[in-house]
């Protein structure tokens, strides 16, 4: 375990916290927390936009243009 940390530059507790979380997931279920990822990101994007929208348009309200 401990070459195998050191190839990947990681601590061998890192690799056992990975076993436990990840060990006995198969390839199909490796892919639903990426896709969580990537839908996680799109709504944060979508988030910053609109927060931006909004001071833009009370901005234009006020008259601070």
């Amino acid at each position: 375990m401990g070459e195998i940390a050191k190839r990947f530059e990681v601590s061998e507790q890192t690799l056992h916290r990975w076993r436990n979380q990840f060990g006995g997931m198969t390839g199909g279920e490796m892919k639903h927390p990426k896709e969580l990822e990537r839908e996680n990101a799109r709504l944060k994007r979508l988030v910053a936009d609109l927060a931006l929208d909004n001071q833009m348009l009370k901005d234009l309200a006020e008259g601070n243009f």
